[in-house]
């Protein structure tokens, strides 16, 4: 019933084109229901022993009127069809739309669990069934059930003995249907899921075409795929055959009412208890009320599957945002000074594993904080923390002063920009990536934000410069030019706060030295933190945070650490050392290194 209730919420927007649907279906079983009354009447004009040349008049009109009739049901037959597909894909745009909007604003925390093909399925595959329930099951459903009671009501008429011997077969079914959907829907649903994993395995082996090359993995990876279609092939297989068991058994119960008919039906009419054409409309009406029972069940395949489809997007809309804005949250107008503290700041990802504890830093406006230490101590954790793209678990993280999250997210990550280590270019233009940091800039600034990156020269080299496409993820460009792209898309937007996560690491020492040039004009008058493994990188920083144990455990500048003689004098000396790269980790006083 959820799922009903979630998609009927929906269709509620198109009150137009369902109408329309509604009074169609309404018209349609009124004419459909007049044709076989026009055709027996026709025949007991006929029939008539007594009919002179004005039988021939009334079966002109009959005649006349049934191709009215017909001409009406043609017209109304579209009329139901269309407006129920105008109402059902826009409901699946809007579904469409309305999951992509909740997935935006879902935390980075609940996509580590999941594939993008799953999530993509959900979008896609389960939203597009629900056009089958609004454009054909429900109209299906509804029309046919009308047309069973109307037609119930004419063959009562006709005779109410027949009319009880042919309902024999219709309980029948209806416990079929009950018992059916018990194990469809689940069959169904099974099926979606399925569905779901072979769309993200599938993502995930294209999306890592190059890495399957290099290690030689294609055969492993087509076994991997095919057992996933197999999966889902018998999952289909096995929702289709509990339908396909059902289908026969209803068409050899309304056979059963058939077999009545002839039988009763021709003993009335020998004992002249039943018109000769009554017989005959019964049976033309029988057909119209045994039609809606086979389309029903028809119809319970499209519902079963369309409901396994609403469940799975209703379960995912009902997934609650971690990162949530409170009702009151401030919009911060302007420009930011750049002042951030943490207090008392924890951050675990399952309880009882915290990579951040106890964690106090003050970062005046302006100053250049590098973030350092082993692999896996939470430096990106702690910079991740400040845009909210996670909320801390214990403690307080303040820009100018406020909470920020008693910000509004919006207004909040206008004021930061960030350059990650992994680059992430979508498929289009240079220009295009580089807007998306300001849309609204002139070419001009585009251009100059270039420059500041050190990537103009090799743009302006490619073969349609700012407008050649990149490919998917900036396949077409090698990593160092990926990395000045996204450099120039974060000079552009011109935030107050700069977080470069080992922003130069996919670049050349020579193309490193004209990026850090870039970055320090850029970093002027902005609060910037830096998450560094190459410490060279960061012998200038204002501060250097040395996190160790998810601790913060060293402060200072890089003359006052390397006095201290601690963990931060330690990993300089290993890096300048020559065998450094074969460093082993290990524990080392409690440090990870």
């Amino acid at each position: 019933m959820r799922a009903i209730r979630f998609v009927l919420k929906v269709a509620r927007r198109y009150i137009g084109p369902l109408a329309v649907t509604t009074v169609s279906m309404l018209l349609l079983v009124g004419v459909q229901l007049l044709a076989p009354w026009l055709i027996r009447d026709m025949v007991a004009t006929v029939t008539d022993p007594g009919a002179g040349l004005e039988a021939v008049d009334r079966v002109s009109r009959l005649a006349l009127l049934a191709l009215i009739v017909f001409v009406a049901r043609g017209v109304l037959r579209f009329l139901r069809s269309y407006m129920a597909h105008v109402a059902g894909w826009n409901v699946v745009a809007d579904v469409r739309r309305d999951l992509y909007n909740h997935l935006q604003r879902l935390s980075l925390r609940f996509y580590e669990d999941r594939q993008v093909g799953q999530l993509m399925s959900r979008v896609v595959n389960d939203s597009d069934l629900l056009e089958q329930l609004i454009a054909h099951a429900i109209p299906d459903v509804a029309v046919n059930f009308l047309m069973f009671a109307g037609v119930t009501a004419v063959l009562l008429r006709i005779s109410w003995q027949l009319t009880l011997l042919s309902m024999v077969p219709v309980p029948l079914i209806a416990l079929a249907m009950r018992g059916v959907s018990k194990y469809v829907r689940p069959a169904f649903r099974r099926r979606q899921v399925e569905l779901g994993e072979l769309n993200a395995t599938l993502n995930d082996n294209l999306s890592g075409i190059r890495e399957i090359k290099a290690f030689t993995r294609e055969d492993a990876e087509a076994a991997r795929v095919w057992n996933r279609i197999v999966r889902y092939r018998d999952s289909l297989l096995r929702a289709l055959r509990l339908m396909a068991m059902f289908h026969p058994f209803v068409e050899f119960a309304s056979s059963l009412g058939t077999i009545v008919l002839i039988y009763f039906g021709g003993r009335l009419v020998l004992q002249h208890t039943l018109a000769i054409e009554d017989l005959v409309a019964f049976f033309l009406y029988l057909e119209m009320l045994y039609q809606p029972v086979r389309v029903l069940s028809q119809a319970w395949e499209s519902v079963q599957q369309a409901l396994a489809g609403a469940e799975r997007v209703d379960e995912l809309l009902s997934e609650r945002p971690e990162i949530a804005e409170r009702p009151d949250a401030i919009e911060l107008s302007g420009r930011a000074r750049g002042e951030i503290r943490f207090r008392n700041v924890s951050f675990w990802y399952r309880e009882g594993e915290p990579v951040l504890q106890n964690i106090n830093l003050d970062i005046p406006p302006g100053t250049l904080v590098a973030l350092v230490g082993p692999t896996g101590v939470g430096k990106t954790t702690l910079a991740s923390l400040i845009p909210r793209f996670y909320d801390v678990c214990e403690g307080t993280i303040t820009l100018d002063g406020y909470d920020i999250r008693d910000l509004t997210l919006k207004s909040l990550r206008r004021q930061i920009s960030v350059v990650t280590q992994d680059v992430f270019l979508f498929h289009g233009t240079v220009r295009e990536n580089i807007l998306f940091g300001r849309p609204d800039a002139t070419e001009e600034e585009m251009i100059e934000a270039a420059k500041v990156a050190n990537a103009h020269e090799f743009i302006v080299r490619l073969p349609q410069q700012y407008d050649t496409l990149i490919g998917e993820r900036g396949v077409k460009l090698s990593g160092g030019q990926r990395q000045r792209i996204a450099i120039a898309r974060a000079v552009l937007k011109d935030a107050p706060i700069l977080i470069l996560d080992e922003a130069t690491s996919s670049v050349d020492p020579e193309t490193e030295a004209l990026i850090q040039q870039a970055l320090e004009r850029l970093m002027k008058g902005r609060t910037t933190i830096i998450i560094a493994h190459r410490l060279s990188t960061v012998r200038n920083a204002d501060l250097i945070v040395v996190l160790a144990g998810s601790r913060i455990v060293e402060m200072g500048t890089h003359e006052e650490l390397m006095r201290r003689g601690g963990l931060y004098r330690r990993l300089v000396e290993i890096q300048t050392s020559p065998s450094w790269l074969s460093f082993p980790v290990a524990e080392q006083d409690g440090v990870r290194r």
